[in-house]
């Protein structure tokens, strides 16, 4: 699977952010969040920029961590 289930679980672990509350924060349920963070499936494209935007009004910092090592490593 892909880096974005990665680099999820990095930043909930690292920020203290439950995978329940990041399912609560996108009105989905938590067995989604699960599958992502454990790279049983990936996030679409636009599920990534939903995860973002949760994760700013959960913790910013994270929100922040998640853009930089998910997409600024890749361009650079």
């Amino acid at each position: 699977m892909g880096k974005a289930g990665h680099v999820l679980r990095q930043v909930l672990e690292e920020f203290e952010v439950s995978q329940y509350s990041l399912a609560a924060a996108l009105d989905i349920e938590r067995n989604s969040v699960y599958r992502w963070a454990n790279e049983k499936s990936d996030p679409s494209g636009e599920t990534i920029v939903e995860i973002v935007r949760a994760l700013k009004t959960l913790n910013p910092p994270a929100a922040k961590a998640f853009v930089e090592r998910y997409l600024l490593n890749e361009i650079s």
